[in-house]
């Protein structure tokens, strides 16, 4: 909005030329989104507090966790009140890509919102049914899909780290691809957010990382010096991505160890839906296995558990899954769980960038 407000103005003053510039405006937009958060927070806990707004907790939990019944949820509506804000504020009102990113993180985020109320309502932590949740997703994915996929000049090509040579062309499967990552993101995302920051913290660095790669894909001569794809448009994604680092940042204020209160589905599945969509219309798909590998770690922790208990007749591969529950079981007190999972976090976003160069 400020872009179109502001930006023709600069024929009148040249001082208002610098709201062209994408890093300007990402800054802006990380910042609108932080403070917005946090003068929020607390008025909306309250809010939620009066509403008697609170988590369910697992019966078959870790106990440490049951004093976490009744702390305000569904806190991810405060980011994506920040998100929306910080990003409509700073964006080019006219990209494409934005809007199907931000169609997706609202439409998760509803899914998410119609999850949490159903958990809250029914007093259990079950929600709605796993099929029906899976198809909304599905669905959501899948329009995204055919709206990138048939932007001009946009590659159904893999981008595969390391190798510079190899893009294989999906063609027609590039759309069940895109669903894979979207669905496959957001659940992952949703599986960490167990413990108070420990999906905060990862979306914060994904967040940052994928700021750059958008910025990258979407300047030519980057791109091309770089040897990745130029995706037209993409730079604009910056503000997004700046926007879900800056309303992440401002709800870990709250969120951190003792919470004060956690996102919800209405957050997890947003934000997880929105960096798979971020990562498809940059053309680092495949890199969000690694720059998002705690979320992975954790999705897979729940695969090979569930999967490994139906195959051995009721045995176990951890403790608990999701794998943060593992390391609380070994005694672990939980802060020192997310804080290593944050670094572990922190240490795979440097790798990813590392591949830039490493090609």
């Amino acid at each position: 909005m400020l872009y179109h407000l502001l930006y023709p103005l600069h024929t009148v003053f040249s001082g208002f030329n610098v709201f062209r510039y994408i890093s300007l405006r990402g800054i802006g937009a990380t910042i609108t989104a932080f403070l917005l958060v946090v003068c929020f927070a607390g008025p909306f806990i309250r809010l939620l507090q009066r509403h008697q707004v609170g988590q369910v907790v697992r019966d078959d939990g870790p106990e440490s966790h049951f004093s976490k019944q009744g702390v305000p949820t569904m806190g991810g509506v405060l980011i994506l009140g920040g998100v929306l804000a910080g990003t409509l504020l700073w964006v080019d009102l006219t990209n494409i890509y934005v809007w199907i990113i931000l169609g997706i993180t609202v439409w998760y985020g509803m899914i998410g919102a119609w999850d949490d109320y159903c958990k809250i309502k029914k007093q259990n932590s079950r929600g709605l049914s796993a099929k029906g949740k899976l198809l909304l997703q599905v669905a959501g994915a899948l329009v995204a899909g055919v709206f990138i996929a048939n932007q001009p000049s946009y590659l159904t090509t893999l981008t595969i780290p390391f190798f510079k040579g190899f893009q294989p062309d999906l063609g027609a499967f590039y759309i069940p691809f895109v669903m894979f990552v979207v669905v496959g993101a957001s659940n992952a995302v949703n599986l960490t957010d167990g413990l108070d920051g420990l999906a905060t913290g990862p979306t914060v660095v994904t967040s940052a990382v994928y700021l750059l790669f958008s910025y990258l894909a979407g300047h030519v001569g980057l791109a091309t010096y770089l040897q990745i794809p130029h995706v037209a448009g993409a730079g604009e994604v910056v503000i997004f991505c700046g926007a879900l680092a800056g309303a992440s940042l401002g709800f870990l204020w709250y969120n951190t160890f003792p919470a004060q209160m956690f996102m919800g589905d209405v957050g997890s599945l947003s934000i997880g839906g929105a960096l798979g969509t971020v990562a498809i219309v940059t053309k680092q798909e495949v890199l969000l296995a690694l720059v998002g590998g705690v979320f992975v770690m954790e999705a897979i922790s729940v695969i090979l558990q569930v999967g490994y208990f139906k195959m051995s007749g009721g045995k176990r591969i951890f403790l608990m899954a999701p794998f943060h529950h593992h390391f609380e079981k070994k005694g672990w007190v939980e802060p020192k769980v997310v804080v290593r999972f944050w670094i572990v976090s922190i240490v795979l976003g440097l790798i990813a960038l590392a591949t830039l160069k490493l090609r």
